[in-house]
């Protein structure tokens, strides 16, 4: 099967309808994600209590750590790819394609190895509620035991997306959550595995989406051909794609680093709590989701177009994937905050579950538009080629700071509402730093 006609031209033509056509799949893809995770805490939430909920989703900071390194490593072949059809070397792609392949099953065999020593030190990081401690070291035990799967999904997808296809990645996914939330019913409901069920099928599920991924490259007959018999390193290839994943991995991991200090602080107060704010969460996600599509299609798209040394269309594309991406994101936001206890009310019966789930909507979430002041920037920075900026800018604007937070004014105010005020201060020092990188640096200066 030819899959050349699902590439599409980034380089030419009108940028409105190409940009949104290839942000829509990966925000589907991310938002669908959501929605079957938010299915598993919902299912072992209502067919378990709110311990069996609290064990899931302490672990939610810590999986969005190890989901944050995948996918941020996986941006260092996008990148690449992109940058090598932007400058017309095609020849080139193949290499690049067998020599992601490879790098992301060692690192996530690597990867899987070292999360079952850190397992039980994260949790105790974190704060861990001793009632649940051993119900959440199972889950996440569990969970790393799908990180090569993860890996491989997110590289591979993240070649289709160099070459313009976002859509099958978003089908794989689609699929393999319709499946995650079938065994989920199965092995929760029926065979009373509870948290073990919920982690037990994501693994099935993660599996499958890295399986049709690579079918689909395998499958392709042009230069994106994966041939399971030429795997191998290309050692040159191997350092670019990590020098420029590894600072966005990094930004991803630092990020999510200082939220665990924060799931650390939530834990404090108790299980319940713990467990409100993991509804909150799934919210957060689905609306971050569609700021970090756009922030995708805005790396990828400046990619080729700063390749070619199209300047203009790269202050096109800034100016309407953060346009866009203000609109539907707020499009996701502003419901919720509206019928916030409706909305957190599908996720527990219990009233004090969800009036701490209602304190954090109102703190973080209702503030979480001006989020795309700074990815958005970020993303095309990174299609620039300055990929370490945005994670330096990130650690100090974000992570420093709700570190700094947690430690002086939540330590001697020690409420829910004054740990998550921190979020909304912190994106607006990170704008201000990204603003004030862009006048210094001039990425898209002609």
């Amino acid at each position: 099967m030819n899959t050349s006609t699902t590439k599409m031209d980034m380089l030419h033509g009108s940028l409105i309808s190409k940009l949104l056509l290839f942000t829509l799949p990966i925000a589907l893809s991310s938002i669908l994600q959501q929605l079957f995770n938010a299915a598993d805490t919902s299912i072992v939430g209502y067919f378990g209590d709110s311990n069996a909920l609290a064990a899931v989703g302490t672990n939610g900071e810590i999986i969005a750590l190890i989901v944050t390194l995948s996918s941020g490593l996986s941006i260092g072949a996008n990148i690449l790819i992109a940058n090598k059809i932007g400058q017309n070397s095609l020849n080139d792609v193949p290499e690049i394609l067998h020599t992601s392949i490879v790098l992301a099953t060692i690192t996530g065999i690597i990867g899987l190895v070292i999360g079952q020593f850190l397992t039980n030190p994260l949790l105790t990081l974190i704060k861990t509620p001793s009632d649940i401690m051993t119900s959440a070291e199972i889950y996440l035990r569990i969970y790393f035991i799908g990180y090569p799967f993860l890996l491989l999904y997110d590289f591979g997808s993240a070649i289709l997306r160099a070459r313009g296809d976002s859509r099958y990645p978003f089908i794989a996914l689609t699929i393999a959550g319709i499946v995650n939330v079938i065994l989920n019913l199965i092995l929760v409901i029926v065979f009373h595995l509870g948290v073990m069920g919920v982690a037990i099928a994501t693994d099935i599920s993660t599996v499958l989406s890295a399986i049709m991924v690579l079918f689909r490259l395998h499958k392709d007959t042009t230069i994106f051909h994966l041939s399971f018999r030429k795997l191998h390193i290309n050692s040159n290839y191997m350092l670019r794609i990590l020098q420029i994943g590894i600072p966005s991995a990094i930004q991803g991991a630092v990020f999510c680093f200082a939220n665990i200090f924060v799931q650390a602080s939530v834990n404090s107060f108790g299980a319940i709590a713990t467990a409100g704010s993991t509804i909150a969460m799934n919210f957060e996600y689905l609306s971050y989701y569609v700021i970090t599509a756009f922030g995708q299609t805005a790396t990828t798209f400046t990619s080729q177009n700063y390749a070619a040394n199209n300047k203009k269309r790269c202050r096109k594309i800034l100016f309407f994937c953060t346009l866009f991406s203000i609109i539907f994101s707020s499009l996701i936001i502003v419901p919720i905050v509206i019928f916030r206890n409706n909305f957190s009310g599908l996720f527990s019966t219990e009233q004090a579950v969800i009036r701490n789930s209602c304190i954090r909507i109102m703190c973080i979430l209702s503030f979480e538009p001006i989020c795309n002041l700074y990815e958005i920037p970020s993303g095309v920075l990174r299609g620039c080629g300055h990929s370490l900026l945005p994670a330096i800018i990130t650690i100090i604007g974000t992570c420093a700071f709700r570190i700094i937070w947690i430690c002086t004014i939540f330590r001697y105010h020690h409420s829910l509402k004054t740990l998550f005020i921190a979020f909304p201060i912190s994106w607006v020092i990170t704008i201000l730093l990204i603003l004030f990188s862009f006048i210094i640096v001039r990425p898209l200066k002609d």
